[in-house]
């Protein structure tokens, strides 16, 4: 079973720029994402942006904030 293809794109944040991880496929693209990242997760928004990347359009998730998860 092959996985799907990115449909967003995160920006800002701690992520590396050019980490694999900047591309993603989410169910619902006007959903806040929450990304495990350590003991913490990191919060995008979407946006109305989208930008094209390898000939797919893809909607452009901006970072927000961090939280850490309670002990």
């Amino acid at each position: 079973m092959s996985l799907p293809e990115p449909n967003v794109i995160l920006r800002g944040g701690p992520l590396r720029g050019a980490d694999p991880q900047r591309l993603r496929h989410v169910l619902d693209i006007e959903m806040t994402l929450k990304i495990p990242v350590g003991n913490a997760y990191e919060h995008f928004r979407p946006t109305p942006e989208t930008v094209l990347h390898d000939g797919s359009e893809l909607r452009v998730f901006e970072w927000t904030r961090r939280t850490y998860v309670a002990e």
